[in-house]
């Protein structure tokens, strides 16, 4: 017996000593890496095999970031003679990562995440074209090019375009007829066979899998009704707190505008307005309801659990100390200014179409400051409720009419201060654009907001 155990260990040993060996003779390793630079060991990295040719025809033009957008678009800063504004918008050619703006999709802000990372640490970036010109893609707006950066301290430029790919952080890839499609083509089947990101079998960690629609703010004005009695979730920072609500903005690099909204907490006490402090960047997660009294759009019946920390739902505060931007804002614009936009045609399809706003439309429950407005005439609320004593100041500024409305305003005595103290006077504001009695607004919350020159 004793002698049969022997044996047996012998025969374990030898098998462990086989299995070492064909582990050393086959790299035995994870089979699920991430290769961009730095980070792969047993796959190919196309990336590094595909060569920028400065000698080529293709247009070509070194730049410097103006703005991330999202994983597949960036706007670059060029010179005039590529474009007359001075701005490239860069649509990256052959690689369609998942949505970050607007309709947030799974992956979408580790793509976007993974672009500026990048860019942000690169030396030198350039963009080229595909041929011989400068390409633009269907909109008309953008420029379709290849993007390769210089990692800080590396001789080489890599393709971001391929890169984005490689790692599994495309849906999508161009064609081979493409200038690098061939290389593009290998690495997304690479990407695929290795299950990597967008073709893996698990959670993305920065998507919401709770039940509503995630959503940026921007994604929500421009497609405000589809979303009618809808729970929906997005972030934003806190500006101002009035009257049971709070207005939430954030900024799109885009279209260079903030968005914002309405949220109505109600009667609700303790932690969740802690949450919702004037400064928090806040995560909301609430139904979009119509507000038909004021005319305008609220989220409402804030998804909240105090005793259940960790669930998706929660309504959360990611992090403090922001600003309101009270973007500098003129008379012209505000009152008759247009945007074009991008707009869903169904919450149920990835189609869009271009739809023109008012400019005061879409910044609707953002932050604004206006200068020098004459006050032509005020009036003040007087029916016997709480908002006696509130004004409404019709302004001009070169002509152009803007309404400012006022919550009761108070000295640093308690005072309360009279439409005498602004009546044909010229004032700067800052507040909130509101909506009431079929007229865009200004909304303001405090006398502080309020410069008599």
């Amino acid at each position: 017996m004793r002698t049969n155990m022997k044996t047996s260990n012998k025969l374990i040993s030898l098998i462990m000593m086989l299995c070492l060996t064909v582990c050393v003779l086959t790299g035995c390793q994870d089979n699920t890496p991430a290769v961009s630079s730095g980070e792969s060991t047993n796959a190919i990295d196309y990336v590094a095999n595909t060569k920028l040719q400065m000698e080529s025809n293709t247009k070509k033009q070194e730049v410097t970031v103006k703005s991330y957008i999202d994983g597949d678009t960036t706007h670059f800063n060029v010179p005039s003679e590529v474009s007359a504004d001075g701005v490239l918008k860069a649509r990256y050619m052959g690689v369609n990562t998942p949505e970050s703006t607007g309709k947030i999709e799974e992956w979408g802000k580790k793509a976007s995440t993974f672009t500026k990372e990048k860019l942000m640490s690169a030396s030198s970036i350039i963009v080229e074209s595909d041929n011989d010109v400068w390409n633009v893609d269907s909109t008309g707006g953008r420029h379709l090019v290849w993007v390769w950066y210089k990692p800080e301290g590396a001789s080489d430029y890599r393709c971001l375009n391929l890169e984005l790919i490689q790692n599994g952080l495309s849906i999508s890839c161009g064609t081979t007829a493409d200038r690098y499609g061939d290389a593009a083509s290998k690495a997304f089947q690479q990407a695929k066979t290795l299950g990597l990101h967008v073709f893996s079998k698990e959670d993305d960690p920065d998507f919401f899998y709770g039940d509503a629609y995630e959503v940026d703010l921007k994604g929500l004005r421009t497609n405000i009704s589809l979303y009618d009695n809808k729970k929906v979730a997005f972030e934003g920072v806190v500006t101002r707190n009035n009257n049971n609500s709070v207005y939430v903005e954030s900024y799109d690099a885009e279209t260079d505008m903030y968005y914002g909204m309405s949220v109505y907490y109600g009667y609700e006490t303790g932690a969740l307005l802690n949450i919702l402090k004037v400064g928090n960047l806040v995560r909301v997660v609430g139904t979009v309801t119509y507000y038909e009294t004021g005319g305008t759009w609220q989220v409402s019946g804030l998804s909240y659990r105090e005793f259940k920390p960790d669930d998706p739902s929660n309504t959360i505060m990611i992090s403090e100390g922001h600003e309101a931007s009270n973007r500098l804002t003129d008379a012209g614009v505000f009152a008759g200014g247009k945007i074009d936009c991008e707009a869903l045609t169904s919450l149920e399809s990835e189609e869009t179409e271009v739809k023109t706003f008012d400019y005061a439309n879409l910044a609707m429950s953002t932050s604004v400051s206006m200068k020098n407005l004459e006050v032509l005439s005020a009036y003040t609320t007087s029916n016997g409720g709480n908002s006696d004593g509130a004004m409404t100041l019709t302004c001009q500024s070169d002509g152009i009419i803007v309404t400012v409305r006022t919550i009761v305003l108070y000295d640093e005595n308690g005072n309360m201060l009279t439409q005498a103290e602004y009546l044909g006077k010229t004032i700067d504001v800052t507040g909130i654009v509101d909506y009431f009695s079929g007229d865009y607004q200004i909304k303001v919350f405090s006398a502080d907001d309020i410069t008599v020159h």
